[in-house]
């Protein structure tokens, strides 16, 4: 991940012994990002002293935050099929 354009077949490479993870921080909100989440906005770079792990599980579904605002699509189709909410 990252910068590997200049590894060939024969290249020497070594493991880093840690698990994939991001940079997480409140400087990432309204940022245009890749998946490395390095930033492709031309705003300069971004500051984080956490990370996570890109695999994490999701929080279980008890300790979620219940849907408490209605769908806003407008379209009756789409609002009566598939259950959305916030």
């Amino acid at each position: 991940m990252g910068d590997g354009l200049m590894i060939q077949e024969g290249s020497s490479v070594k493991a880093t012994g840690k698990i994939a993870q991001i940079p997480v921080s409140k400087a990432y909100l309204g940022r245009g990002i890749n998946a490395l989440a390095k930033p492709i906005d031309g705003r300069g770079e971004i500051s984080a002293s956490k990370s996570r792990l890109i695999e994490s599980p999701a929080p279980g579904i008890i300790s979620r935050r219940s849907v408490y605002e209605l769908p806003q699509t407008r379209l009756i189709a789409i609002d009566s099929m598939i259950p959305i909410g916030r």
